[in-house]
């Protein structure tokens, strides 16, 4: 398929995706084969993976191996392809207009770009055929190619949009480098960066809860990686602060490969190549009480979002829920005194797994023992609220603001990989 072809697609797309639905003959076959392949998806996806970078192993340096290896990345697009075909059959109620945004702007900040779609197409369906043999009618191919193709246009049109707010040109590279200006360890396992653009051009500003793509050639040729993280600094800055965990292996698992190359071999000086910012969700939605609940790594988005208010609406109510092992590992928590004191109408609460006397002492936020209770968070009935953390944390939390009353269209939170929270319905 020419790029032409694509790009027309993806105008109609979006002009017209209120109308987008499957030929009634291809929907027909879709509902009959669905249950076969939804019993075979992550078959279909591993053969799939295994026979596109056979053949384009230059796209090995989009994807992140962790996932690759553990069959977390397989899993989630063998589900993603069936729920879609289930809302095109009218089998789902989910609407895909925010899921489809979320890959749109994960698919940005790796400069995804609509060729590649042709490829994944191909492979795919190629997959399916060898996976369920001689079920795939030449009318069975047929209509899950136009499944996909639904699909791929969606997301082809979404993503022009964005590349187009970012100002970038069309098929301009996302890459920027970025230098690191500063290193700072904020606890053992935490670091954060200081970063200003080589080029000595403007910085970017960006919504609190966005993220930036960075990308690292590792050593002993293991190729290029590419990790999300979250803008942990104040929007409008003369730099932009992205913060790092050093993720460890447990169980035997390999430790995170970007993580620990930043952790051990980046230091000030160092290039580094960024995307612009993107993420569909803002962590400083609305203009009355904002909730703001973060476990571990998660708080990088709140602090963006507290250093924006203190800078912008001071006098805005907000409660900061922040969740950790110890008061040790919680990155970020000698700010809190300078952030209350910009900051009057901010109530911190802290759950650490292990308290010592030492956290107790701190003047600005009340401390708990144990996991995160959701019934004991304070929330206000309009509240807007903000999320990021690990999804089982976020399950929990979400579930019990939702029981409490809270709106489902209050309640804003990040994903980071392949997952997506339990019931995003409810």
């Amino acid at each position: 398929m020419s790029n032409a072809c694509l790009a027309g697609r993806a105008r109609t797309v979006h002009r017209r995706r209120r109308q987008l639905v499957l030929t009634e003959s291809s929907a027909a076959v879709v509902t009959a084969t669905l249950p076969a392949v939804q019993a075979h998806g992550e078959a279909i996806t591993r053969r799939f993976y295994q026979r596109m970078f056979d053949a384009h192993p230059e796209l090995l340096d989009l994807f992140n191996r962790g996932n690759q290896a553990t069959g977390a990345q397989q899993a989630a697009l063998a589900g993603a392809v069936v729920a879609y075909a289930e809302h095109l059959t009218g089998g789902s109620t989910v609407p895909w207009g925010p899921i489809l945004d979320r890959i749109a702007h994960k698919h940005a900040s790796l400069g995804i770009t609509a060729t590649q779609y042709t490829i994944v197409g191909r492979h795919l369906l190629a997959a399916v055929g060898e996976v369920l043999g001689d079920a795939v009618t030449p009318a069975v191919a047929a209509a899950w190619d136009e499944v996909y193709w639904l699909l791929a246009c969606e997301l082809i049109a979404r993503e022009a949009r964005l590349y187009t707010l970012a100002g970038l040109a069309e098929g301009e590279s996302v890459w920027r480098d970025w230098r690191v200006a500063d290193k700072v360890r904020e606890t053992p396992d935490v670091v954060s960066f200081a970063l200003v653009p080589v080029d000595g051009g403007a910085v970017p500003t960006f919504t609190p809860g966005q993220y930036t793509s960075v990308a690292v050639d590792l050593d002993g040729g293991r190729g290029q990686q590419i990790r999300q993280y979250s803008l942990s600094g104040r929007p409008g800055a003369d730099h932009w602060r992205i913060t790092v965990k050093r993720v460890r292996g447990i169980d035997g698992a390999p430790d995170g490969m970007v993580s620990t190359f930043l952790h051990q071999q980046v230091t000030v000086g160092d290039t580094l190549r960024l995307s612009p910012p993107f993420g569909e969700v803002s962590a400083v939605a609305g203009s009355g009480p904002l909730l703001l609940v973060s476990a571990g790594i998660g708080l990088t988005p709140a602090m963006a979002a507290l250093e924006h208010l203190a800078a912008t609406e001071p006098h805005r109510p907000v409660t900061l829920v922040h969740a950790d092992r110890a008061g040790t590992a919680h990155a970020f928590r000698g700010e809190l005194p300078r952030l209350h004191a910009a900051l009057p109408n901010l109530r911190t609460t802290l759950w650490y797994e292990e308290v010592s006397d030492a956290d107790l002492a701190g003047p600005t936020a009340e401390v708990a023992g144990g996991l995160v209770d959701p019934e004991l968070i304070p929330v206000s009935p309009d509240a807007h609220v903000h999320l990021c953390g690990p999804l089982p944390f976020m399950n929990v939390v979400r579930g019990g603001l939702l029981r409490r009353g809270v709106p489902v269209d209050r309640i804003a939170y990040e994903v980071f990989g392949p997952g997506m929270l339990r019931d995003e319905r409810a």
